[in-house]
């Protein structure tokens, strides 16, 4: 956040601010899962739920668009609790004849997604690990290794946009512009 801070300014003053303890502990409740410390930390300090009158009910998820790409934003609680139930089955794993390769397990909790939800990042409740999904694909589990790892990388990235080193994206007036 300090460097969408110091690299896209108008972007990161547009963010909502912080999740609630009490709005934690109620998705928790209602998903009947543990936040993992680093995925309950991020939302302690970002919740980038769009404020209710912005809410799309078309959309599988809302969020803020051009962060962290043009395509995909950072779930805020709302938002996470929607996909997650969408995706949560009562077997625990989908498809239920699959757990060694499943396109979803209730384990995963998103934090990242396209507006449909077809698409996105999950913090595994067990590991910590990060890893994608993408609608009639098997997920991939570990592509990071913890949601800091996630973070670093995404440091890096807005380190080469605001370099000019990006093929698609730069800055222009305090703001991330996809091209």
């Amino acid at each position: 956040m300090r460097l969408l801070r110091e690299h896209a300014p108008v972007d990161h003053a547009e963010l909502p601010g912080p999740a609630p303890e009490s709005a934690l502990a109620v998705a928790e409740q209602r998903m009947d899962i543990a936040l993992p410390d680093e995925l309950r930390t991020w939302l302690l300090i970002n919740n980038l739920d769009v404020p209710a009158e912005d809410v799309d009910e078309d959309l599988a998820c809302c969020g803020f668009a051009g962060f962290p790409d043009e395509d995909r934003f950072f779930l805020g609680v709302r938002s996470m609790e929607r996909l997650y139930a969408n995706h949560a089955t009562p077997t625990g794993v989908n498809p239920p004849d699959q757990p060694d390769h499943p396109f979803w397990r209730n384990e995963w909790i998103p934090f990242l997604s396209d507006q449909d939800g077809w698409a996105g990042y999950f913090v595994d409740a067990r590991d910590g690990r990060v890893g994608s999904w993408r609608t009639g694909e098997i997920s991939t589990t570990g592509t990071f290794a913890s949601l800091a790892d996630y973070f670093d990388s995404l440091g890096d990235l807005l380190e080469r946009i605001a370099a000019g080193d990006h093929p698609v994206c730069s800055v222009a007036e305090g703001r991330l512009v996809w091209m």
